[in-house]
């Protein structure tokens, strides 16, 4: 079984003009909806996809310490941020312990 000779670019434009001029305006206006919305879809995809995945600038704060602090300098700094940390620790538990008396959930 041979496959059919290849059409000819004229054979094609003629078959092309023949299906335009068979359908109406609105089979037309029906069409071209039928394909932008899909596209109006895929790009708004797109363009999302490039909308904020770039964090944002961070500030980083550092400590300067002179070169030559002793042990027990740094040893204290580090008990007074530990301090810090555990304070701010059991701020944040009694305000879940407050929200939790608040809402009934003993």
């Amino acid at each position: 079984m041979s496959l059919p000779r290849p059409a000819s670019p004229r054979a094609l434009l003629a078959d092309f003009r023949a299906f335009t001029r068979e359908r109406s305006r609105a089979q037309w206006v029906a069409a071209v909806l039928a394909v932008l919305m899909p596209v109006i879809i895929i790009i708004g995809f797109v363009v999302d996809a490039r909308t904020n995945i770039m964090p944002g600038e961070q500030l980083i704060y550092v400590d300067s310490w002179s070169a030559n602090r002793s042990d027990a300098e740094i040893i204290a700094a580090q008990k007074v941020r530990q301090e810090q940390v555990d304070a701010a620790k059991a701020e944040r538990q009694r305000q879940y312990q407050e929200l939790e008396k608040r809402l009934g959930m003993e």
